[in-house]
């Protein structure tokens, strides 16, 4: 994929160092992949201090399309200009884009004219912290939100999977399945597997709970190569591999437990 040219001044004004969200659904996808480096073992877990995902506060949304293929066109189209957008199957049926994670309603709002003073959107709307999911989090209750991690990745199962995809008609790769369902639940996680893992607070195989990121090294040797939610019950639900849908497995499986290198949690 590659980002459409913009002057120079729409580029420090509009591209430039305001845009909070890290790596995510825009340039080079492919060359992320699912990869990243193991160092630990997952047998020996160093005690480490609780890290949280910062939250994400405004977002601008845009459009609301009832064919997917008018949200991939508007998505791919953002992403051209630098723009770190992705769509998702809203509750009503309809398709929806988002993009940028924004301090405050007043932030958002001035990005968002300004993209539409220079016709890059048109109507749009501010989805703020009451909208997340992660709002429970935020007032201690992360049980819920754990759930809803879940309920969202349960709605993209059968989806196909596509090596550096991240778009729900040409398929999920396994860490853009796990950003996205992050993201649409108020969670700014990075892009890539690789950046996952040291995103997360490592735990042990019995701490696991809803939610939580399991990782495997389906490659061989210690290197990150795959990722998937645990949905509980030694069950986990993840984009496996070319060919094959976005499904639940087991972490009893003598395929997964054989690769598997520990897991991460963010809550």
């Amino acid at each position: 994929m590659s980002c459409g040219k913009v002057n120079s001044y729409c580029a420090r004004k509009f591209f430039g160092p305001q845009v909070l969200i890290p790596v995510t659904l825009m340039l080079a996808l492919t060359s992320w992949g699912c990869g990243g480096r193991s160092t630990e073992s997952w047998d020996e877990l160093e005690p480490a201090l609780q890290k949280q995902l910062p939250a994400i506060r405004h977002s601008i949304q845009v459009g609301a399309f009832s064919n997917m293929s008018n949200a991939v066109r508007f998505t791919e189209q953002l992403q051209t200009k630098g723009i770190n957008a992705y769509h998702f199957r809203h509750e009503t049926g309809l398709y929806k884009v988002r993009f940028g994670n924004y301090a405050t309603h007043k932030d958002a709002r001035n990005r968002a004219e300004d993209l539409k003073f220079i016709g890059i959107i048109e109507n749009y709307y501010i989805v703020g912290p009451k909208d997340f999911a992660a709002r429970s989090w935020q007032t201690g209750d992360n049980e819920h939100l754990r759930n809803d991690i879940v309920r969202t990745a349960q709605q993209y199962i059968g989806v196909p999977y596509r090596w550096g995809g991240e778009s729900p008609r040409t398929g999920f790769d396994c860490s853009g399945l796990t950003m996205v369902v992050y993201r649409l639940n108020g969670l700014d996680l990075p892009r890539s597997s690789g950046q996952q893992w040291q995103a997360g607070t490592p735990i042990r195989r019995g701490q696991l709970a809803k939610g939580d990121l399991v990782f495997f090294a389906t490659s061989g040797g210690r290197r990150v190569s795959h990722v998937g939610i645990y949905a509980g019950n030694s069950k986990f639900l993840h984009a496996p591999g070319r060919g094959r849908n976005i499904r639940i497995s087991s972490l009893a499986s003598k395929y997964y437990q054989s690769r598997y290198l520990g897991a991460r949690s963010y809550l």
